[in-house]
């Protein structure tokens, strides 16, 4: 394994315990556990003139982002997408392998050699973070996964008995909340919603700095949540729901309904865009259900920023003029603006994010780095 310059960024003592709202015995006392392990490190005194102070020299700390590197891995129905991040989620490489089986042994074994690629040249890794949609429990037993068909599967333990690695297991979306909360959007925000829109929905809120854990995690979000009680019926999720609304399967549905062929997502955006008849009205839609929704998330959840992100908010780009429109036209006329951010999201985005999980866990006191 090739050695790699560590990368450094300093802040003084006095600074940081400003930040982190502690005394210096206290930053001293959890610093040194950081320090030894390689996460942090001392730097030469740089912060004024000697001369100035009196008393014992404070030497700045850093965070030695690639002192070690972190593992990523986002498991689709037929794909599984893995990273390598450095301790402050940056990616340092991809891979994207094809999924074949079910079996969780097998996916286990895929996972193994995929660790193994995306390690060489890196910083020794120090663990494994997976993203999967459906019930995660403990952070470690797959309870229910509709995208895979599996019922309580040990995935941590079985990719940790492959790969010698400490492995933290999440449902993919709240590891992404996570993600945007440490090192994204939401970095530095007391209230912080996520909202999803791909092959499903998902919804995470951010109080106080940490994702808020709720009964619908993994169970599918939105299938009840009515948008709009005339609207369509899809196979998955009640008539008028946001599911049936605004994921890619049911605007692809509800345009096959019209039209009898088989239109995808890209498709149907573009031909909404140049104006055609059986695209607009559905995109036209689905545009007014995302502005409602955004807007009684701002109205109940009162986040200080709403970030939407996966492979199905190009509707934006489309249509974003209409979402704005529903958002104004369902908030009260003296509200202040949604502060509305925009990431569309490829499944290595989704990976980074499970790696964050692993970094919460495995790296000695939580908090952003």
């Amino acid at each position: 394994m090739r050695s790699r310059a560590c990368t450094v960024e300093q802040l003084s003592r006095t600074e940081l315990a400003r930040r982190l709202g502690l005394s210096q015995g206290s930053l001293t006392r959890l610093a040194k556990p950081l320090i030894e392990s390689g996460l942090l490190a001392e730097a030469s005194e740089t912060v004024g003139p000697a001369r100035a102070r009196q008393g014992r020299p404070s030497q700045p700390l850093g965070v030695v982002a690639d002192a070690c590197s972190f593992l990523g891995f986002k498991i689709t129905g037929d794909m599984v997408h893995g990273v390598v991040t450095t301790l402050r989620s940056e990616v340092l490489g991809r891979l994207g392998r094809p999924l074949t089986t079910r079996d969780p042994g097998a996916v286990a074994a895929l996972l193994a050699e995929m660790a193994v690629a995306l390690a060489g040249g890196h910083p020794a890794p120090a663990g494994v973070g997976i993203g999967v949609g459906g019930l995660v429990r403990g952070r470690a037993v797959v309870a229910e996964s509709p995208f895979r068909g599996w019922r309580d599967v040990p995935l941590a333990a079985l990719v940790q008995e492959r790969t010698g690695l400490p492995v933290v297991v999440e449902n993919d979306v709240a590891a992404l909340v996570e993600a945007e909360t440490w090192f994204g959007a939401g970095r530095g925000l007391d209230r912080f919603a996520v909202l999803t829109i791909g092959a499903g929905l998902g919804y995470g809120l951010v109080l106080g700095g940490g994702r808020v854990p709720f009964a619908e995690d993994g169970h599918g979000f939105g299938r009840h949540w009515i948008i709009g009680p005339g609207g369509p019926l899809t196979a998955d999720g009640a008539r008028g729901s946001a599911v049936s609304m605004l994921t890619i399967p049911g605007v692809e549905y509800q345009v096959r309904a019209a039209t009898g062929r088989d239109t995808t997502y890209e498709e149907i955006l573009a031909g909404a865009a140049a104006g055609e008849p059986m695209a607009s009205p559905v995109v036209g839609e689905a545009a007014r259900a995302l502005g409602t929704l955004v807007a009684q998330i701002a109205d109940f959840a009162l986040p200080q920023r709403i970030l939407l992100a996966g492979e199905g908010v190009g509707l934006m780009d489309v249509a974003g003029n209409t979402v704005h429109d529903a958002i104004r036209a369902h908030r009260h006329p003296l509200a202040d603006p949604v502060d509305l951010e925009t990431k569309v999201s490829d499944f290595h985005d989704w990976a980074r994010g499970a790696a964050v999980p692993a970094i919460q866990v495995l790296v000695p006191g939580e908090g952003p780095v």
